[in-house]
């Protein structure tokens, strides 16, 4: 299992941190009830989640997110 937390550029809104959340969860290999996207005004958005490496690579999620138009600022990412 693979524990990641994503600093966003670009994230202005709540209607982009609800595109985002829909975008991860759709992913076979996301454990959906781990998926928290936060967001606060004149700050980076964050995301955290947990995902299944043998199924899903965070490099997947990471495309997915910058195809919506957001920039990854800092990504960490913890294989438990």
């Amino acid at each position: 299992m693979g524990s990641a937390t994503i600093k966003l550029g670009g994230l202005v809104s709540p209607s982009g941190m609800q595109e985002i959340d829909r975008v991860i969860k759709s992913f076979e290999g996301v454990y959906k009830e781990s998926v928290s996207v936060l967001f606060k005004l004149n700050k980076p958005g964050k995301v955290k989640l947990n995902f299944d490496t043998a199924r899903l690579s965070i490099q997947e999620i990471v495309n997915a997110i910058t195809a919506l138009g957001y920039q990854i600022l800092k990504l960490k990412v913890k294989i438990i």
